[in-house]
């Protein structure tokens, strides 16, 4: 064979094993990102003067600023009521700050000030956890008298909403691990803390703070419930295990808990996920910014951004990507609209039964614990902010559950009413 033609096979013998990798989810190394690491001074918190080293990450941290609800048809960093956009959320939420106040947060850039603009209740300083840079040295100093602090008594310290120090080491720029929650959540799962790869790394910074967690009581400690796993089933026997609970739903005494956003968890088991895909792949992809190629830190729906956060393995045009990604969300939301339904349709025959001296108690109390079970399941799912888009498969089971068990509570708590009721 001669030079050409051998040159010419290797070629092919190239495109071959790509299109293969591609065709089956196996992502391609990510380019070479040319970046002179420049120490920053210890101590240092202010993302403008990290800019001033990384000028090109630090232009795309800002356009943060931006509200804008761009492709995404159900994100988006505007802010909304949710309570307005969907009233049953009032008596699902019912007795508890959720019900009274629910408005959709804006970007990553706006956490201090979104905060502070909320009217719920905010139990104790560990409200702060996720919002800046400056919590991990203040529970350095405090240790868990920090989470015992009231909010408002650290509220002059919070001078920086989530940045450059949350996820990365001054001196390296490596990613790091900065929130003491997530160190004891990998340890509960069996992951050491200190044995993690670029890539996984590239995903726990995130799951720092967008994962679900609980303050725990006495303590208010933030507790990430994950030792027997990160799925919905795990963690709802978890926290039913501990008899944990919120608050207490003053029109059913149903013991209820409420789910925080668990991206983490739900993309954990997805296909993306199996395929050693990070969320810094898709939410932080690699742009091109004044004449360096940065990872971006505009964190957005990648509807924003499909060439970049998409295409790099799935070839399709991007209208037929993101008609793919809307349809699978929309079935998402048709579903959670129905799972409402059937758990405000149990609420009202608990609220009933509870009214009704006579009920059966034994029975009434498995309505309460369906109750609580088919709402867990459904906030699982509802105050995950990808509309299913991170576990398509996963958010509809979870959600299926969530409907059988609301009409299970109904049921039982009708049962348990006596003949006249």
């Amino acid at each position: 064979m001669n030079k050409k033609a051998l040159l010419f096979s290797g070629a092919a013998v190239l495109v071959l094993v790509l299109g293969f990798a591609i065709g089956y989810g196996i992502k391609p190394s990510a380019p070479a990102v040319n970046m002179t690491v420049k120490s920053i001074p210890d101590g240092e918190l202010n993302p403008e003067v990290w800019g001033k080293y990384y000028p090109e990450q630090y232009a795309s941290y800002l356009e943060n600023k931006e509200m804008t609800q761009g492709n995404s048809k159900y994100g988006g960093s505007t802010k909304f009521d949710r309570l307005a956009k969907d009233p049953m959320l009032k008596t699902l939420f019912g007795g508890y700050g959720f019900g009274q106040d629910y408005t959709k947060d804006r970007g990553h850039i706006y956490a201090i000030q979104d905060i502070l603009d909320s009217k719920r209740k905010k139990p104790s300083a560990s409200c702060w956890t996720c919002k800046g840079p400056e919590v991990p040295g203040l529970i350095a100093q405090m240790g868990d008298a920090y989470y015992t602090a009231s909010f408002d008594s650290l509220k002059d310290k919070m001078h920086y909403s989530v940045s450059c120090a949350d996820c990365h080491d001054p001196k390296t720029m490596n990613l790091k691990i900065t929130r003491p929650a997530l160190i004891d959540g990998l340890k509960a799962m069996g992951k050491d803390p200190n044995n993690l790869s670029r890539q996984e790394m590239r995903t726990l910074v995130c799951a720092q703070c967008h994962v679900t967690y609980f303050f725990a009581p006495k303590t208010n400690k933030v507790v990430f419930p994950w030792n027997n796993g990160v799925n919905v089933d795990q963690i709802s026997k978890y926290e039913n295990d501990l008899k944990f609970s919120d608050w207490t739903m003053p029109d059913t005494n149903t013991p209820m808990a409420k789910v925080r956003h668990p991206e983490y968890e739900t993309f954990s088991t997805s296909i993306h996920a199996a395929n050693g895909v990070s969320c810094a792949d898709c939410h932080m992809p690699y742009v091109k910014q004044g004449q360096s190629k940065i990872s971006s830190h505009h964190w957005e729906s990648p509807l924003n951004t499909i060439s970049q956060s998409c295409q790099s393995c799935h070839k399709q045009s991007e209208d037929y990507l993101k008609t793919q990604v809307i349809n699978i969300q929309d079935k998402t939301y048709n579903t959670q609209m129905t799972a409402e339904k059937a758990i405000v349709a149990a609420i009202d025959a608990i609220k009933k039964a509870t009214g009704d001296s006579k009920a059966d108690p034994k029975l009434l109390e498995e309505a309460r614990q369906l109750h609580r079970d088919a709402s867990f399941r459904w906030d699982f799912v509802a105050s995950e902010n990808s509309t299913g888009f991170h576990n398509p498969t996963e958010a509809l089971r979870v959600l299926g559950e969530a409907i059988d068990l609301g009409h299970q509570a109904e049921m039982k708590a009708t049962q348990a009413m006596s003949p006249k009721q």
